[in-house]
């Protein structure tokens, strides 16, 4: 068992979290918002804490799991004097992989690891500890906490050097974005044609056309329900990494910047905290 700070307890972290103290670490927790952090601990019998040093000090492994690079930025600054020597920080939020090479360089001038490791599996992933974590960073620093992460995630998987975490985790929603507006259209178009959509999916959700958002999202994007799950404000933030990344790799990803532009209208339409397939609102709005 390890000692572990967890920094962020937001729908993603706080479930994480519980995960640890249930599998016997001794977590300690931080949280912005003090009032989470001290019903976290009591509901899972940790210690919360105000101040992230504190939380730190004496930490095995601490993970942080917060919104963007400039929280990332502000917790590790917070953390770094307090973590010891041989220790190892874990960032869990989807930012920049410059920022991620960043924070490894300067994590190791001060004699402690740092990885990316950005998750998928959204909230449900994370309340039921299935995710699934990509990591950049130093391999032995993988193998010191990678006994910690099992307690919440189904794959731990080391992808490459610092910054390669994050790049993988734009691949993943590259590839979402791209799935999500093609099971929208295949929605519409089932709508529209009059068809009966659960027959539908029955006939298709087994073959080729399979996938996690068909299994998990298509009932609820036929019914118009939004309001769970991962939001459009946030899968902006991650499309905007990958433009940001694009533009710097040479790399052409026309679908992503077009359904970026696509959830600009969702959030224009209200929609800025409804699920990602939500794109199918706006082509039942212009049907």
């Amino acid at each position: 068992m390890a000692a572990v700070a967890f920094l962020g307890l937001g729908v993603m972290g706080g479930p994480m979290a519980g995960h640890l103290a249930k599998a016997g670490h001794d977590t300690r927790v931080y949280n912005r918002t003090a009032a989470r952090a001290e019903a976290w601990a009591k509901a899972n019998n940790g210690k919360a804490f105000t101040d992230i040093s504190e939380a730190v000090r004496g930490a095995d492994v601490v993970c942080a799991c917060v919104s963007a690079d400039a929280d990332v930025r502000a917790v590790f600054e917070a953390a770094r004097p307090a973590m010891g020597k041989g220790a190892v920080f874990v960032d869990h939020s989807t930012a920049s992989a410059k920022l991620a090479r960043e924070l490894a360089a300067a994590a190791a001038a001060a004699g402690f690891g740092f990885l990316d490791a950005p998750v998928s599996g959204g909230q449900a992933g994370a309340e039921a500890g299935r995710l699934t974590v990509m990591i950049g960073g130093a391999a032995t620093d993988v193998s010191n906490a990678e006994p910690v992460l099992k307690a919440y995630a189904a794959n731990v998987t080391h992808v490459g050097p610092a910054g390669a975490g994050q790049l993988a985790k734009m691949v993943n929603q590259i590839c979402i974005a791209g799935v999500v507006q093609g099971l929208a259209e295949g929605l519409h178009f089932a709508q529209a044609a009059d068809l009966d959509v659960s027959a539908v999916i029955a006939a298709i959700s087994k073959g080729a056309a399979q996938s996690w958002q068909m299994e998990n999202r298509w009932k609820t994007m036929d019914e118009g329900r939004f309001d769970f799950g991962f939001a459009v404000d946030l899968m902006r933030k991650d499309l905007g990494l990958v433009l940001d990344e694009a533009r710097a790799n040479g790399a052409r990803v026309p679908v992503a910047a077009l359904v970026d532009q696509f959830y600009a209208e969702i959030q224009a339409m209200g929609g800025r905290r409804w699920d990602t397939s939500s794109l199918i609102a706006r082509l039942n709005r212009q049907a």
